[in-house]
């Protein structure tokens, strides 16, 4: 296999090389393509973050509006993270059965139905099936977007396009939460939806992931698409045939099933994943995002202010350099433990002692600022990346169904939960996110591998000892 792949890789660039008249780069760099192929996947990170957080500033009016209890909001809350589940179960499988790139179609059409669902509805049920839609939409497109844009750049520049693209879905959270209060939750609703009929054309213009396309023995698509993403100056025989030898290697060993990732060689990627995701997942972040209208609001602040000016610093934190938070990832979430504990050190003594007086909501502020600011540098899309990252492409299906699905049960648990905790004991709440992003962080210190200017074909080897 790697005889052929070289052959059809030489004479491919053969005929450029005679064309251009030139000598090749070794080294790529970036291109118009792969500019607007990861804008495309940046698009659908941006729905994920306006998913997230369009329930915060919207709580009060959609609970009056429908006569919600506390318990029947929380369930609307919570169908998000149960869509998601769903979609994480077949989420693996869909994106290596249809391609990355059919995948993203599917997910727009989600996209706009549940959306759709949410601005009209005039009953619960409607209202909970539209964010059952797009949780499931948010469970797949948790999973492929990383997974995309780690399979179509360069190892030179993987880790800052991920980090662009992580990005975008803080921008769409944080447009909730800055825009939300000014407008009806239905208007609102509508408003999101516009993004999703604008991506659509893209799709048309953007090739389909290179690493997928050899994995399903199309390589005159392969090279067409390597080549596109690469340029036209740019040496792509070293990579291509290093993507095809470790392809055709892996299937060697396996079919890619479930249960092949139960295999020992597997076991410490597998263990990476499931607990980047469940650890992730339990810190927290999922009750701010949902519910921080609530928790300003309890702090004795404007929604309004509150919201705003968190989504200034989910924004200028995230916009941080990607290199620092591959290498730091483990002082995020001791950064972010830290906030939790002075959070419900101060809910405690405003509660039962108010030690602090007017001084509590500022502080408050500030804790709940520097616990999604840290979320935002590494928590938030890291542990999505290197899931795309650390498994082999004859098991990324099963393995990152299994990843995200344990996050998004995860995500559920806190999500139902938060508000009957919130009544029980604002100070006890915080305490057991603190201690959990505790644990994040000695876990992300002595289990995660760097992956910082290694290729995928290094990293999964390294982990599985292929």
């Amino acid at each position: 296999m790697g005889e052929e792949a070289a052959t059809v890789t030489q004479s491919l660039l053969g005929r450029r090389g005679h064309g251009g008249g030139g000598q090749l780069q070794t080294v790529s760099s970036v291109t118009t393509t792969l500019v607007l192929s990861t804008f495309v996947a940046a698009c659908i990170s941006f729905g994920f973050g306006c998913v997230m957080g369009y329930s915060s500033p919207t709580q009060s009016a959609i609970m009056e509006d429908l006569d919600l209890s506390i318990a029947e909001f929380s369930l609307f809350g919570s169908m998000l993270n149960i869509g998601s589940i769903l979609g994480a179960l077949v989420s693996g499988r869909t994106t290596d059965l249809l391609g990355r790139k059919c995948t993203m179609w599917v997910l727009n059409l989600f996209y706009i139905m549940g959306w759709f669902a949410i601005a009209f509805a005039k009953v619960p049920w409607l209202l909970d099936a539209g964010r059952l839609l797009l949780g499931f939409r948010n469970g797949i497109a948790g999973y492929l977007v990383p997974l995309y844009v780690a399979e179509i750049t360069p190892k030179n520049l993987r880790g800052r396009f991920s980090g662009l693209v992580q990005t975008m879905g803080v921008i769409g959270l944080s447009m909730m939460y800055i825009i939300g209060p000014f407008f009806s939750w239905r208007i609102l609703a509508l408003i999101v939806i516009i993004p999703s009929p604008l991506q659509l054309p893209l799709l048309f213009f953007i090739p389909e992931s290179p690493r997928w396309l050899a994995n399903v023995g199309r390589e005159k698509e392969f090279e067409k698409a390597l080549l596109s993403l690469r340029g036209e100056k740019v040496n792509i025989f070293e990579e291509a045939t290093t993507i095809k030898d470790y392809t055709e290697s892996l299937k060697c060993f396996s079919w890619g099933g479930i249960l092949d990732l139960f295999q020992r060689k597997y076991a410490h990627p597998l263990i990476i994943g499931i607990g980047l995701m469940a650890l992730q997942h339990s810190g927290g972040a999922n009750a701010y995002a949902y519910y921080s209208g609530v928790i300003f609001v309890s702090a004795g602040l404007s929604k309004y202010i509150g919201l705003s000016t968190l989504a200034v610093v989910e924004i200028l934190m995230s916009l941080l350099d990607t290199s620092l938070i591959d290498k730091f990832l483990h002082v995020e979430y001791a950064s972010a433990a830290s906030s939790l504990e002075y959070h419900s050190f101060y809910s405690y003594h405003k509660q039962d002692y108010n030690w602090w007086g007017e001084r509590t909501p500022i502080l408050a502020l500030i804790s709940i600022w520097l616990y999604m600011g840290s979320y935002q540098v590494g928590m938030e899309g890291i542990p999505w990346i290197i899931v795309a990252e650390i498994f082999s492409i004859n098991i990324k299906g099963a393995a990152g169904s299994i990843s995200s699905l344990i996050g998004n049960l995860f995500s559920w648990i806190v999500s139902y939960n938060f508000n009957f905790l919130f009544q029980w004991s604002s100070a006890g709440t915080f305490f057991i996110f603190s201690a959990i992003c505790g644990l994040n962080a000695i876990f992300a210190a002595t289990m995660v591998p760097e992956t910082k200017g290694r290729t995928l074909e290094e990293i999964q080897a390294s982990l599985t000892s292929i």
